[in-house]
């Protein structure tokens, strides 16, 4: 079988799966993306690299609603021309595993009509219920809502262009529209549980050189940006009343300074500085350590010396990170939100509380690290979680393989 995982970064969300079929006898595989997102990066044991020209920007003459659409063209029109060139030395994948949010694989289903072409579908935006307009700190306009539908081309062209999809929750495949749940299945990538595991001798060194061990006092929040979307400003605003509390508690803070997801914030700098300010004189900044964006066995410590760890988000794509640290065996307090709501039990394997509610948020913090003893068995409850459900091998892989007929 000969297979090609389509991500313009390469390979983004397929890096366990791609790895691990190319190590399976009979299966030969290739991963595709943008010269310019992939940078250097060396690839996969195992996985020949194929790379498209960089995409230019739609013209500033585009009206902007449908500039990300003609990206999304001119992307893909860019990943058939490469794949034009491979396909005259006989390149024929029978599978294509795509992420095609961003358009890569608009037009390859046409190209080669003998493929089974897979979509990794992660999100269709609606007007109300959903990310938009949760916030009433971030106001939507009418002008939010006519976008939306303009955005989601993309993703109805994508649905267009795969026989199947799979999507990592189910309250994310239920988003989609339901001319095609018939042909999504809920499939997440997976964790490596063997590697993201509980560590009784972890320990994590601070910029200053003090050193963090399991058993001491620390709150963690991980997000790849810290943002609203990610509920940044709410965990900032509990910190007053929890440092004020657990006078000896650290908090460590993983994240690059910008926005992903939603707006930036008003002007320079990002919104850790804006919730700074809002903050001065409140906390002891001493002992809040913005550790930025971390090497991922760094961060991996960060999780593994966590008292308590925070995770908030709007009614969005779930993070990776909040079931790594399950699996690592955090003690987890997250917001009542889809789809955190697929995975957390509150009271079983986590704690839920209301996304706005940044006193019941700093009530379970302090309790958590006043006596993590108590709650040691809900974080052994959340690995098993994540164990049963999530882990990589015994889980994703095997559906992974049946998915593409390797079973």
């Amino acid at each position: 079988m000969d297979l090609l995982f389509l991500h313009p970064n390469f390979p983004g969300q397929f890096r366990r799966i791609a790895q691990a079929l190319a190590q399976e006898s009979g299966v030969r595989v290739w991963g595709m993306g943008d010269e310019s997102w992939m940078g250097t990066s060396p690839g996969l044991p195992g996985v020949e690299v194929i790379r498209y020209p960089a995409v230019a920007a739609a013209p500033e003459e585009t009206h902007p609603w449908v500039r990300g659409f003609e990206q999304s063209v001119r992307r893909g029109i860019a990943a058939i021309e490469r794949l034009a060139e491979v396909k005259r030395g006989g390149f024929e994948p029978d599978v294509i595993v795509t992420h095609p949010g961003w358009g890569d694989a608009h037009f390859v289903r046409d190209y080669f009509p003998g493929a089974d072409v897979i979509g990794l579908f992660e999100y269709y935006y609606h007007p109300r219920g959903a990310d938009v307009g949760f916030d009433p700190e971030f106001p939507t306009q009418v002008d939010d809502i006519f976008r939306l539908h303009v955005t989601n081309s993309v993703q109805l062209l994508a649905l267009e262009s795969c026989h199947r999809g799979v999507c990592p929750t189910p309250w994310q495949k239920g988003l989609y529209p339901s001319a095609y749940q018939s042909r999504l299945q809920v499939l997440h990538e997976g964790i490596d549980t063997t590697r993201v595991t509980l560590h009784e001798g972890a320990q994590f060194t601070l910029p200053d050189g003090r050193t963090l061990r399991k058993g001491d006092e620390v709150l963690t929040f991980v997000s790849r940006c810290l943002e609203p979307y990610r509920g940044f400003h709410q965990f900032m605003r509990a910190l007053p009343r929890i440092l004020r509390e657990r006078p000896q508690a650290q908090v460590l803070v993983v994240g690059e300074n910008s926005a992903h997801y939603g707006p930036q914030p008003p002007g320079a700098g990002g919104w850790m500085e804006v919730y700074q300010a809002q903050l001065r004189g409140q906390v002891d900044w001493q002992r809040i350590h913005f550790l930025g964006p971390l090497p991922y066995d760094q961060y991996l410590s960060v999780l593994q010396v966590s008292s308590a760890h925070v995770y908030l988000t709007y009614p969005f794509i779930l993070s990776w990170s909040m079931l790594e640290a399950m699996s690592a065996g955090c003690l987890l307090i997250a917001s009542d939100t889809a789809p955190v709501r697929d995975v957390v039990q509150d009271g079983e394997n986590g704690f839920l509380f209301d996304f706005f509610d940044t006193a019941a948020l700093a009530r379970l913090a302090i309790e958590a690290l006043s006596d993590p003893q108590a709650f040691a068995a809900m974080g052994k409850r959340a690995r098993q979680t994540i164990v049963e459900r999530y882990d990589f091998r015994q889980v994703s892989l095997p559906q992974y393989k049946a998915l593409i007929g390797l079973t």
